[in-house]
């Protein structure tokens, strides 16, 4: 039964090609919506590494102004800390956590090469974020005046540059200019939101430098925004000429998160549209062929064959083009975890792979199974009268 399916669609293949061609573009679709959605929840699922409640990033710009830069920041920075509405402030690049700016760099080690996400911090970042080290210690005073910048990593890190041995204490060289000491280690640091994927990162100590004046400001449960104005009035009262403004890592990340779930809301309604419109048409095709067919359906249930047979002809029909379309989609598809396309786990290709395929198959079999019921209700003196 299966091979005489499989001759019957291959003979009329001219007149099923546009269908064909509509299930392997759904399927194709199916497979890129699925893959990112998958992605994402398995990104959103792992643990973001720090803490963002009540922290606020306080943007200084000292706009024309070039003289003692770095006096009125540990100025300003010292201010910051005298008020009793501040738990902890650190002063960071301009990567802070959900923001647009990225400093990415490649970091080579016996040979082996991975790209990471720069962040220069202070001896308070771990405080100010809540940051869990898991192995070595933070930065401390005892490392200001180190022959080697310290480095703190995270486990990510660790498995691509050092797997399967201890980092603390390595020494990594880029240059004569850039070398680094591990001093420490944190599990997760997703610096850009949940949906993001746990990336090497590492925290460079900031060794005093005049251009990062992005400030972290840990607050007390309930601070308002009466506070927000009289911090700002009083940053400018140090920063003669300079501009502040302050954003609530709260927002920046509901921000981060438009950004990743607009595009999926979009595919998704597209390969919505674009499986209803399959679905119709399979609905059209098959409503066409039992009014063509109606006297073969006729000659089979005159000659035994009962309403279960004739149902499950026009099924497997519709499950062989189905996999016709399939296969040809599969040829692309198994290209991306291949060629490990995108840096992507395999296994979220494998799954997107299947949940397709099963979606593809539910489809045409709810799409078909209406008028198969159809075709297994004619009676045989009525299609061959017709006749």
């Amino acid at each position: 039964m299966l091979r005489h399916f499989f001759t019957l669609i291959w003979n009329k293949r001219r007149t099923h090609a546009l269908l064909i061609i509509e299930i392997w573009a759904s399927f194709l679709v199916l497979f890129g919506v699925l893959t990112f959605l998958i992605s994402n929840f398995r990104n959103y699922r792992e643990p973001i590494g720090f803490s963002y409640e009540n922290v606020w990033v306080l943007e200084l710009n000292n706009n024309e102004d070039t003289t003692n830069i770095g006096d009125k920041v540990q100025a300003i920075m010292q201010r910051i800390r005298s008020y009793p509405e501040v738990e902890s402030a650190s002063r960071m690049s301009s990567n802070t956590p959900f923001s647009m700016s990225n400093m990415n760099n490649g970091i080579t080690y016996n040979n082996v090469h991975t790209m990471a996400e720069f962040y220069r911090s202070d001896e308070a970042l771990a405080q100010t974020l809540d940051l869990k080290l898991v192995a070595g210690r933070w930065f401390g005073p005892q490392d200001r005046a180190a022959q080697y910048t310290p480095l703190v990593i995270n486990r990510k890190f660790q498995e691509k540059l050092f797997p399967n041995e201890n980092p603390i204490g390595k020494v990594i060289k880029q240059d004569d200019k850039h070398a680094w000491k591990v001093i420490g280690m944190v599990d997760h640091f997703k610096g850009k939101g949940e949906f993001t994927g746990n990336t090497p990162a590492v925290f460079e100590s900031l060794m005093n430098t005049d251009w990062d004046k992005n400030i972290l400001i840990k607050t007390r449960p309930g601070t308002d925004a009466n506070f927000e104005a009289r911090l700002v009035k009083d940053v400018l009262g140090v920063g003669q000429g300079w501009g502040a403004e302050v954003t609530y890592l709260t927002e920046s990340r509901k921000n981060q998160h438009n950004l990743t779930l607009v595009p999926v809301i979009v595919f998704v309604i597209i390969s919505t549209f674009l499986l209803i419109n399959v679905g119709l048409g399979l609905f059209g095709i098959l409503n066409l062929n039992i009014a063509r067919r109606k006297s073969e359906i006729g000659l089979r249930r005159a000659m035994g064959a009962t309403e279960k047979t004739v149902s499950m002809q026009f099924l497997g029909e519709i499950w062989v083009l189905a996999t016709f379309s399939l296969l040809l989609g599969l040829l692309f598809a198994v290209q991306f975890p291949l060629l490990n396309v995108f840096d992507m786990d395999a296994n979220i290709y494998v799954l997107a792979i299947m949940a397709a395929v099963g979606v593809i198959y539910l489809l045409v079999t709810l799409c078909a199974w209406y008028p198969s019921r159809q075709a297994s209700l004619v009676q045989p003196a009525v299609a061959l009268h017709e006749e």
